[in-house]
């Protein structure tokens, strides 16, 4: 067997977006867990190693049956720690996932850590967490930044493995440094969201149709008559809308048909059109921000109802075909002449509408993206190149609705190869000093810059 450039461990794995990016880099995997047996299976088939299992059960006080490696890899869930043990370290993550991989970090001290999660893990409402994160890193004797790098794959150009996803994800990326060196001098994170890579820009350098694949009808993304009736109907008030306004773009609040049904009820109210402060004062218990939404509906359906009365007629808006979160449409494609033109997502807040430069990212739950110049859902395959994964990619014969949940939990394989690029380039003077240090620049500066064409080369390890 062939010497690794580096060993790793990927931890709550999924279905191996970490495993591709590391492998692809000429690592090796030597242990990966995941609990969620579909994902597991799907990671199985394509690695060759089943990961089926619990960390808490092989990583705790007791037991160590994480094997020695060299980069550690988690995409991990964060459980809030207790704000009453602000001084107490390592102690104060026990009962978290988190605890666990300090308990490997503690006692295998990787050279190379990569931990990523929701963006929300930097914001205010878990800043306590974060920097618990950061202190205990540190205490285990890591260089580690205390930004947060944050970065999507639309940023990157398709020629270093970007993909046409608007998926922010923080990123904490350490290097084991017990000499301590540099300590004292600022640690700044590897990416940011203002990043420019090669001068690219996402909102001109995109092509959606690059991404799908061949054929309009694939079994299982087509819309049903219901979705199309929805998308019919409003794609038409759009239309009206341009034609009505002299060309000026729909508003970018959410319109919201139902406000429509009680303006008369209103203007008796008010004795006229209210602004938000009067439905302020009128209910006290209103949130500002929906008094502000409901204040323009009423103002926008006053000036276009001679045309929005009988498009509605027309469509049945208030029929029993169009459920509440149908009548609502949240416009965000800027001059986009059509709602067909657009990329679109069902959500409980109404369809909101993009411009196809890209996508938004995918989630676990059933609100895939509809391409609207495609009139259907995109396919699982289409969700798995968005993630970077090569479309050797096996899954199997499991339903598309659990593809989709994968996706939307997995990691990017391109922001995977960039972030591990770039933190190795950051703590090259780290590194160096040892050899499994220097193995590791090797493998990584000496790669090309985008990790597609190696994993052009991948096929399932194991097939039916």
């Amino acid at each position: 067997m062939t010497t690794p450039a580096f060993r790793f461990v990927d931890l709550f794995a999924g279905v191996g977006g970490f495993h591709a990016a590391l492998k692809a880099y000429g690592g090796r995997g030597v242990y990966a867990v995941e609990i969620d047996k579909a994902a597991a299976e799907v990671y199985r088939r394509n690695w060759g190693y089943d990961p089926l299992g619990d960390v808490t059960e092989d990583a705790n006080d007791e037991v160590m049956n994480v094997p020695a490696h060299e980069v550690l890899a988690a995409g991990f869930p964060c459980q809030p720690f207790s704000k009453s043990g602000a001084q107490r370290g390592m102690e104060e993550t026990r009962g978290t996932l988190y605890w666990n991989i300090l308990q490997i970090i503690e006692k295998r001290k990787p050279k190379v850590v990569l931990l990523e999660n929701v963006r929300n893990l930097a914001g205010p409402r878990h800043l306590h967490e974060w920097q618990v994160i950061i202190e205990t890193l540190r205490e285990q004797g890591y260089r580690v930044s205390e930004r947060p790098a944050v970065f999507s794959p639309h940023l990157l150009p398709p020629e270093r493995g970007g993909r046409p996803q608007v998926r922010d994800r923080v990123f904490i990326t350490a290097t084991h440094n017990p000499d301590g060196v540099g300590d004292g001098l600022p640690v700044e994170p590897v990416a940011r969201l203002s990043d420019r890579i090669d001068g690219f820009d996402p909102k001109t350098g995109w092509h959606l149709e690059d991404l799908l694949v061949d054929s309009d009808n694939v079994p299982g993304c087509n819309l049903t008559e219901c979705e199309r009736l929805w998308i019919d109907a409003w794609d038409e008030f759009v239309q009206k809308w341009y034609e009505h306004t002299e060309g000026r773009r729909p508003p970018g609040f959410p319109i919201w048909a139902d406000s429509w049904s009680d303006f008369e009820k209103i203007v008796t109210i008010f004795d006229g059109i209210p602004d938000y402060r009067d439905l302020l004062e009128h209910d006290r218990l209103l949130p500002q921000w929906k008094a502000g939404h409901l204040a323009k509906n009423y103002s926008l359906y006053s000036k276009h109802r001679d045309w929005i009365d009988p498009w509605a007629e027309k469509w049945g808006l208030f029929t029993g075909q169009f459920p509440p979160s149908r009548r609502k449409l949240e416009w965000q494609a800027q001059d986009t002449p059509r709602l067909w033109d657009t990329v679109m997502h069902f959500r409980p807040s109404g369809i909101r509408a993009k411009r196809p430069t890209y996508l938004p990212a995918l989630v676990a739950i059933t609100q895939t993206s509809i391409v609207g110049p495609r009139e259907r859902r995109l396919s699982p395959r289409e969700t798995a190149r968005l993630q970077g994964l090569p479309d050797t990619y096996d899954f199997g014969s499991q339903k598309a609705s659990a593809t989709y949940k994968q996706m939307g939990n997995g990691v990017n394989v391109g922001v995977v190869w960039h972030i591990l690029r770039e933190h190795v380039r950051r703590d090259e003077d780290v590194l160096k000093r040892t050899a499994a240090g220097r193995r590791l620049i090797d493998a990584v500066l000496g790669a090309p810059l985008s990790p597609d064409d190696r994993l052009a080369q991948h096929r399932p390890a194991i097939t039916d």
